[in-house]
């Protein structure tokens, strides 16, 4: 049994191994699917037909589906399938730049419950490329600035979106054209993207314009330009040359070059240096930024009894290095020396101005001193004259405060002196003392007086405001600012208190008596009128006074100025105009009537400042 038993299990594992062997027939079965780009038709037309053994069952109705990209996916409207014959029927031409793959599913189907018959076949479509593209430039027109003296090029992006590694995207750059011919610009190949313009030679001419030609190696050979204007930025490449080799001069002189750069350039202007002649420092030259001048001045006075003449060497360079171009190549070279001039100078003696020792004297004094004190005293040399031929007057004392000795210069005082004047800054009167020689012209030496005026207490507190609102409806206190022109310890804070009689003291009282102001308070009702009171104000050392405060009591409103009284208008009408232009002709009349005395009123004088006002008085009849 056991041996029959393995018998039966090779007998079965036989035919197992035969049927996992045995060939399995193909059940779809497609006809080449070519897609050549942008073939010219006519469409629709056929692509391929599909086949599948198990539309063959019978009693099986079927129908082929197709999806995928060109049916159901974009894009859209490429591909359909004829249901019955599985045709594959294509539609429009494609651009394979867009879509050079296909991924397309097929499908057999019951037509009666539209289940699937047999597995989904998909496979890819590619579509084979035609050379319909010309190389193209990322840039097809470019300007570029190229200095004069710059070894390199423009750089040029081409690409050819054809297939890659075919020869329709492979291709070929060269210079068809350039102008001017010289130098000889030529292309150098960085990469296979990138391409530079070289060239060879020296730029002689401000703008280039080059034509280079892409051209691919596809059937029939497609090509493009791109047009490259260079535009040559001058620099450095001619030395300053001076118009003269030697100048003699005695005053200021300007020293002309010329350069045959473009003029405002950093290669065109001149930059101006002293070789010799120059040690002590004594004059400077400077360039003139219009005309690219040299100004050769003196900085520095030079002792006339050790030279009347001297010489100085002065070159001359651009404040851009200079550039040398050879033929054939470019590049720097070995510029040659800068150019440079022979200027002789004749130092002419001139006068020289008396010197004060010192230019400027401070003077300490009280404000107020009396006249007649010494105030400054000259001390002054001069190389070239004699100081007892020196003369001095005063050029500036605004507040005619001083007076000079012309011969010695001693300056005295011819009037008091006070701190608070508008002549003095910050304590500081300043006078202004000068010392002319007799010299062909004369010369002026100047000194400056500073006087510093210390403060006195000749000042007393004041009162910024003489007259105040006090506003009856609202509050019953004014505050009164107090100023003193005199400086600390002359002036605040300052103490407060009230003048006058006691009815003074019943009415008024001060709150915060000191300070630098004080608050005026009523200590009763008080009717609309006008008030005074009287203040006695003392800075720190006591000194001070009275003052009078008005004081205006009225009614403010919702403001805080007294309500002025509104005025009412009047029309008169016809009759009234009449009873006045009569009245007016009555008076020119001469009276018949006898005058009637009236008794004498109260006198004229009215007195305003009774609590119940004043009383009524009486005017004579006109008629």
């Amino acid at each position: 049994d056991v041996r029959s038993k393995q018998e039966r299990l090779k007998i079965k594992f036989y035919y197992l191994q035969r049927q996992l062997l045995e060939r399995v027939k193909r059940r779809w079965v497609l006809s080449t699917l070519e897609l050549t780009e942008e073939e010219p038709g006519p469409y629709p037309r056929r692509l391929s037909q599909m086949y599948n053994n198990k539309s063959n069952q019978v009693g099986k109705s079927h129908k082929f589906r197709i999806s995928g990209m060109g049916v159901t996916e974009e894009p859209l409207g490429v591909f359909s399938i004829q249901e019955d014959t599985g045709i594959v029927i294509v539609h429009k031409p494609i651009d394979r730049e867009r879509y050079s793959l296909f991924h397309i599913k097929f499908d057999i189907l019951d037509r009666d419950t539209g289940e699937k018959i047999d597995k989904e076949l998909a496979f890819d479509v590619e579509v084979k490329d035609i050379n319909d593209n010309a190389p193209r430039f990322s840039h097809p027109e470019i300007q570029a600035d190229v200095m004069e003296n710059t070894a390199e090029g423009e750089d040029l992006h081409v690409t050819d979106p054809d297939e890659e590694n075919t020869p329709s995207s492979t291709f070929t750059l060269r210079v068809i054209s350039q102008k001017p011919p010289e130098p000889k610009i030529y292309l150098r190949k960085i990469d296979d993207l990138l391409t530079q313009l070289r060239f060879e030679g020296c730029f002689n001419y401000d703008r280039y314009e080059i034509i280079v030609e892409a051209k691919d190696h596809g059937t029939p050979s497609l090509s493009s330009t791109a047009v490259i204007t260079l535009n040559v930025v001058d620099s450095n490449t001619h030395l300053p040359t001076f118009k003269e080799t030697k100048v003699r001069s005695e005053m200021v002189l300007l020293i002309a070059v010329d350069d045959k750069d473009v003029p405002k350039t950093p290669g065109w202007r001149a930059k101006y240096f002293f070789i010799k002649g120059n040690e002590g420092g004594n004059y400077k030259i400077e360039t003139d930024p219009e005309t690219n001048e040299g100004i050769l001045s003196v900085i520095k006075g030079k002792d006339f009894e050790k030279t009347t003449l001297t010489t100085l060497e002065i070159g001359v360079e651009n404040e851009e290095p200079l550039f040398v171009c050879h033929a054939g190549s470019s590049g720097p070279a070995k510029a040659p020396p800068s150019n440079s001039i022979n200027v002789t100078v004749k130092v002419i003696d001139i006068n020289d101005p008396p010197h004060f020792l010192n230019e400027k004297n401070s003077i300490y004094m009280k404000e107020e001193e009396q006249p007649g004190m010494v105030l400054f005293t000259p001390n002054v040399h001069d190389v070239d004259s004699d100081t007892s031929k020196i003369r001095y007057k005063i050029a500036n004392d605004p507040a005619g405060w001083a007076t000079i000795d012309p011969k010695t210069g001693e300056v005295k005082s011819v009037k008091k002196m006070d701190r608070e004047s508008p002549h003095v800054e910050n304590g500081i009167y300043k006078l202004l003392v000068i010392a002319i020689d007799d010299g062909e012209p004369p010369a002026t030496g100047t000194a400056t007086v500073l006087i510093h005026l210390n403060d006195i207490n000749d000042n007393k507190p004041y009162l910024v405001k003489k007259s105040v609102i006090l506003c009856e409806n609202k509050e019953k206190m004014v505050m009164l600012p107090v100023r003193d022109n005199d400086t600390h310890p002359y002036s605040g804070p300052f103490t407060f208190s009230l003048g006058g009689d006691d009815k003074i003291l019943k009415q008024w009282k001060l709150e915060k008596s000191f300070g630098e102001e004080v608050g005026l308070v009523s200590l009763s009702k008080l009717y609309n009128g006008n008030f005074s009171v009287p203040l006695v104000i003392k800075d720190q050392q006591g000194v001070g006074g009275q003052e009078t405060i008005h004081v205006i009591v009225c009614d403010c409103g919702k403001g805080d100025v007294c309500k002025s009284k509104m005025v009412s208008s009047v029309n008169l009408g016809p009759a009234a105009i009449g009873l006045i232009f009569a009245g007016l002709l009555l008076l020119l009349c001469e009276p018949i009537l006898p005058n009637h005395m009236v008794d004498d009123g109260n006198q004229t004088l009215i007195q305003y400042n009774q609590e119940g006002g004043g009383a009524a008085c009486s005017v004579s009849r006109l008629l």
